[in-house]
C-alpha cells in the first residue's frame, strides 16, 4: 500500500481467528473483540502484508459480534468474516502477497503464523511460513498488531499511540467482568432471539437455489472441483471375493515414527510445482485460480496428486524432507503421484512401510482415500493411530503391523524389496501373516483387524462397497 516494511526472523504474516472446536465459546470470541476496539481507539493497527482473517465456526458467532458492537473493529484490523468451517488452520488461505512471498525467499526467513485453531503440524497454514502458533483469539489479535511473535508483551508495547505513548497489551486486555456483561445482556439473549427467528423464517436464500429434477447428479465433466470420483470404475460384483494377495508389492514410501494425517493428507494450498499444479495447469487454470486443496476435495484428481504432498514428508529413500519418492523400476525420483501413476500403469501393487503412531492427528478421510486411489493395497507400520487404521479399513487397505519389538530396521529391510502376502480365506481378529521378500527373508507380522466388523467391511473391499451392495 505504497510503503516499505522490513521482515525478519519471527515477523508474523499469517494471523486467523478461528472459533472452532475449544474456541467456541462466547467469551474468548468477545475478548478478542473487545481487545480490537480498544486497540483501534488507542489508534493501533495491524500492517497491511500480515494476511488477517476472521473464520467463525458458524453464523451464530457473527451475530454475536455484530449485536456486541465488536465486528466493525475486528474488521478495522483486518479480521473481516471470511467463511465458515475449517479455513486457514488447514490450510484454506488466500495466498501471501508476491512482495512476501520474494521476501522471505530472499532472506530465507522463519516467518510465522497465528491461529486460534486446536492444532498445528508443520507446513499447514502455507509452504513459505516455517513457524505455526496456537493462541488463543485476543493473542491472535495481540499478536497480529505486534507483527512478531518476538516480543515480551509484560515489557515492551505493542505500539504508541497519536500522541507517541507506548501502548502495552495491559493497557487493552478487557476485563473479566467486561466480557460478563456484554455475554449476560447482548449475547445470550440475542443468541436465542436470532435462533428463533431463523427457525420460523427460513433461509430465503437456499430455498432459491436452483438445482437439477434428476434422480444421479448430472456431472459437469469440464469441472475442476467435482468430478465422478474413481472409486467405482472397476465392475462390483454381487457379493465380495475372498481377499486378494498381495503379489510383488513394490514400496511406495519408507516413513518413520509419527507421521501425521497431515503428512498423508492433501491439505493447504496448492505449491506450483506441484502435481496438482500441473494438472489444473493443463486444464487451463493459472496459479491464483489454484485455490487450496480443502476446497477442492470434490476433485479426486487433485486430492491424489496431492497425497504425501507434503513438504515436511521425510521418505527414508530421499533421506531429507520432500513430497518425493524413488520408482524403484526405473531408478527415477518423482514426485509421490508420478512414481505411483507408473506402478499402476506396470500393474504393480504398492505397499507403505512405517514405523510407530502412523495416522496420528486430526481424523481425515483422505489420508485413507489418497493412498487407496495411489494403488497402496497395505500398510505395514509398527502401530497406529486408532481413527486412521478404521479408516484404512474402511477404503480396503490393509492394515498389517510388525511384531511387538519388531520392525523395518531389525528385521534388516531396506524397502528396496518387493513383498507378497496371502490371507487366508477366514480371516480372524488379530491372525499373524506371513509376509515373503525378494530377498527370500520371510517374517511374521500381524493382520490389525480387531473385531468381525472389521474383517467384513475389507473382504468387501471397503465401506463404500459394502454400502453399494447393500444398495444393489
Amino acid at each position: 500500500e505504497g510503503s516499505e516494511y522490513k521482515l525478519s526472523h519471527g515477523s508474523v504474516v499469517l494471523a486467523a481467528v478461528i472459533s472452532c472446536t475449544n474456541n467456541c465459546n462466547p467469551s474468548v470470541m468477545l475478548a478478542a473483540g473487545l481487545l480490537a476496539k480498544k486497540a483501534v481507539e488507542a489508534g493501533l493497527h495491524v500492517k497491511p502484508y500480515i494476511r488477517t482473517s476472521l473464520s467463525p465456526g458458524s453464523g451464530m458467532v457473527t451475530h454475536y459480534l455484530s449485536s456486541s458492537g465488536v465486528l466493525p473493529y475486528l474488521s478495522k484490523l483486518g479480521f473481516e468474516v471470511v467463511g465458515y468451517g475449517c479455513s486457514t488452520c488447514v490450510g484454506n488461505t488466500a495466498p501471501l502477497s508476491e512482495a512476501v512471498l520474494n521476501a522471505v525467499k530472499q532472506g530465507d526467513l522463519v516467518t510465522c503464523g497465528v491461529l486460534s485453531g486446536n492444532k498445528n503440524f508443520e507446513g499447514r497454514l502455507c509452504d513459505c511460513v516455517r513457524a505455526n502458533y496456537l493462541a488463543s483469539p485476543p493473542l491472535v489479535v495481540a499478536y497480529a498488531i505486534a507483527g512478531t511473535v518476538n516480543i515480551d508483551f509484560q515489557t515492551e508495547p505493542l505500539g504508541t499511540d497519536s500522541t507517541g505513548k507506548n501502548i502495552y497489551l495491559h493497557d487493552i486486555w478487557p476485563s473479566r467482568e467486561e466480557v460478563h456483561q456484554i455475554e449476560e445482556e447482548l449475547v445470550i439473549l440475542s443468541m436465542f432471539k436470532a435462533l428463533k427467528e431463523k427457525i420460523e423464517m427460513g433461509n430465503k436464500r437456499w430455498n432459491s437455489l436452483e438445482a437439477p429434477d434428476s434422480v444421479l447428479f448430472p456431472w459437469d465433466l469440464k469441472s475442476t472441483y467435482i468430478r465422478c470420483p474413481s472409486f467405482f470404475l472397476y465392475k462390483l460384483t454381487k457379493e465380495p471375493v475372498a481377499p486378494q494377495p498381495i503379489e510383488n508389492a513394490h514400496v511406495l514410501l519408507y516413513l518413520g515414527d509419527s507421521v501425521t494425517t497431515d503428512h498423508i493428507s492433501p491439505a493447504g494450498s496448492i505449491a506450483r510445482s506441484s502435481a496438482a499444479a500441473k494438472y489444473l495447469t493443463n486444464r487451463g487454470l493459472t496459479p491464483r485460480e489454484f485455490n487450496s486443496y480443502g476446497a477442492r476435495r470434490g476433485n479426486d484428481a487433485v486430492m491424489t496428486r496431492g497425497t504425501f504432498a507434503n513438504i515436511k514428508l521425510f521418505n527414508k529413500f530421499i533421506g531429507k524432507p520432500a513430497p518425493k519418492t524413488i520408482h524403484f523400476p526405473s531408478g527415477q525420483t518423482l514426485d509421490v503421484f508420478e512414481a505411483a501413476e507408473l506402478y499402476q500403469k506396470e500393474g504393480i501393487p504398492l505397499i507403505i512401510l512405517a514405523g510407530k503412531k502412523y495416522g496420528s492427528g486430526n481424523s481425515r478421510d483422505w489420508a485413507a482415500k489418497g493412498p487407496y486411489l495411489l494403488g497402496v493395497k497395505a500398510v505395514l507400520a509398527e502401530s497406529y493411530e486408532k481413527i486412521h487404521k478404521d479408516h484404512l479399513i474402511g477404503i480396503g487397505i490393509a492394515p498389517l503391523q510388525f511384531l511387538p519389538g519388531e520392525n523395518a530396521d531389525s528385521l534388516g529391510l531396506s524397502g528396496r524389496e518387493t513383498f507378497s502376502l496371502k490371507f487366508p480365506e477366514e480371516l480372524s481378529p488379530g491372525i499373524t501373516l506371513n509376509m515373503k521378500t525378494s530377498t527370500g527373508k520371510v517374517f511374521s507380522v500381524i493382520a490389525s483387524f480387531e473385531n468381525d466388523v472389521e474383517i467384513t467391511l475389507y473382504k468387501h473391499g471397503g465401506l463404500l462397497n459394502f454400502v453399494a451392495r447393500k444398495f444393489s
